[in-house]
């Protein structure tokens, strides 16, 4: 709770910090105000920002390109601009639940199971590799928030960040941020997804860079039905990459972990939809029902290969490849 309390004026910020952007000419000093637990937020403006009250999964992008022109916190002063080679090492820390479903600085939603971050000034969306200088764990996120504005804190990441970078539990990271360029609007996840297999792959700035302004490569135009199974699917969705050829025994999947909650399970599930096809199973047991969350089928070893290392950096280390029987395949046109 007290590190939500810290960072809690991150995106509550975000409509505050747009309208600075377009607004005025003049900087802009952002005034007091209280937050949901009612507490003094001196220097803050606003009780929060909108939440997404759809149903189903939080859209991805929707917002817009955003600089900005310089804004006030508590008195320091932010200076938003383009900064290509942006390369710098400092702290890191990570918000979630109290800011998930939130809109964003740029006018998108904030969905702590996706990799991104926020920013104080880099431009709107884009994308950076961070890498967790602890244990060298590496990942593209899409920035797109204001913050952190706390101490000499250089990036919030999302919870999915954190766990993929290996210090949720830590609460805070000594990283290296480093600009890889512009991030499309309206990703629904594949392009990002393509970013980390990329880094994954121990791929070079060079090519981030290059990627960055590319079309996501590995689609999900490929439908698979697989052998029926003793326990039904809940959930499906298009598989990862179309096959060359589709023959039996061909496919492979990643068995990322079983949970005792539905709950656990759709977690997972969300944080892994960007990289791929999942699936949540239901298995019961002698002590009660299991939720089993499986990825593919992949058509491919190289495929999947490049799933199971996004999956391994998301933070399912324990994830593991098993080969399976695939019935049928259908490519939409």
């Amino acid at each position: 709770m007290l590190m939500f309390r810290k960072v809690f004026t991150l995106v509550l910020l975000g409509a505050a910090l747009a309208l600075a952007g377009c607004s005025s000419n003049k900087p802009a000093k952002v005034t007091s105000g209280k937050n949901s637990f009612g507490e003094s937020l001196a220097g803050f403006e606003g009780n929060g920002s909108p939440y997404y009250r759809g149903k189903g999964k939080i859209p991805r992008g929707g917002g817009k390109y955003h600089v900005g022109k310089p804004y006030q916190v508590a008195g320091r002063w932010f200076h938003p601009k383009e900064q290509p080679g942006y390369d710098r090492k400092g702290a890191a820390s990570w918000y979630g639940e109290a800011f998930h479903r939130r809109k964003t600085s740029n006018g998108e939603y904030f969905d702590m199971n996706m990799l991104s971050a926020a920013h104080p000034t880099l431009p709107l969306p884009g994308y950076a590799r961070v890498t967790n200088l602890a244990n060298g764990k590496q990942i593209v996120v899409r920035i797109n928030d204001r913050g952190p504005f706390v101490g000499t804190r250089i990036i919030d990441l999302s919870k999915a960040s954190a766990m993929a970078l290996d210090f949720k539990n830590k609460g805070k990271a000594n990283v290296r941020v480093q600009w890889i360029g512009k991030a499309p609007l309206n990703d629904p996840g594949a392009h990002l997804a393509m970013m980390n297999r990329k880094v994954s792959s121990g791929a070079s700035m060079g090519t981030l860079i290059a990627a960055a302004d590319g079309p996501a490569r590995g689609g999900d135009d490929t439908q698979v039905a697989e052998a029926p199974r003793k326990a039904a699917p809940l959930m499906q969705q298009a598989s990862f990459e179309p096959p060359a050829k589709a023959t039996r025994n061909q496919a492979q999947i990643i068995q990322v972990g079983a949970f005792r909650t539905l709950e656990g399970a759709e977690n997972a599930r969300q944080s892994l939809s960007a990289i791929g096809p999942v699936q949540v199973y239901e298995w019961q047991t002698n002590e009660g029902a299991l939720y089993k969350v499986q990825m593919g089928p992949f058509m491919s070893e190289v495929g999947a290969r490049d799933a199971l290392a996004a999956v391994h950096a998301t933070g399912f280390g324990q994830a593991l490849l098993e080969r399976t029987r695939v019935e049928q395949v259908a490519f939409n046109h």
